[in-house]
């Protein structure tokens, strides 16, 4: 059953009481990430192994995601500042333990590539903070093998319009 999430605005990504940080480089551009991440929704599935189904809602202020394992949330988009940052706030999940999570993407130019960070704020109860704790380790290898998935499928997409 879906539970209501607290609401919590972006200031929540430095006050968490759980922050998760992951970093990578991508060889494609801020705008071409940029594009994929909050223009192109749909195809999260397609370059994100961890989500089964991803769609805007709300005219696109909203998102709905699936993830593999039946993890369900709506979420609102908080920020959409083309070629620097994309962050939404989860407001209802089947998730147990969590009260409280945003998550914000921020890009920044490396060279010809782009710097992609992955920020994970999030509050819960003892047990999910110990477990999102222990799966650090996990949300940085999908974190990373989703960005090398989506920066393959730009360059092939860069080639092929050349």
């Amino acid at each position: 059953m879906a539970r209501r999430l607290r609401p919590v605005g972006l200031d929540f990504i430095d006050d968490a009481p759980i922050r998760l940080v992951f970093a990578t480089e991508a060889a494609a551009p801020p705008e071409a990430v940029y594009q994929a991440l909050a223009e192109e929704v749909a195809d999260w599935p397609s370059w994100f192994k961890a989500v089964t189904l991803a769609r805007p809602t709300h005219g696109g202020a909203g998102r709905e995601v699936r993830l593999t394992g039946g993890v369900r949330f709506q979420e609102t988009i908080m920020a959409a500042d083309p070629e620097q940052r994309y962050a939404y706030r989860v407001d209802t999940t089947n998730a147990p333990g969590v009260q409280a999570l945003l998550e914000e993407w921020r890009l920044t130019p490396a060279g010809s590539g782009t710097h992609v960070r992955w920020t994970f704020a999030a509050d819960g109860s003892a047990p999910f903070r110990l477990g999102l704790t222990a799966a650090r380790p996990g949300l940085g290898h999908s974190f990373r093998t989703a960005v090398r998935t989506l920066d393959a499928r730009l360059t092939a997409r860069r080639a092929a319009d050349q």
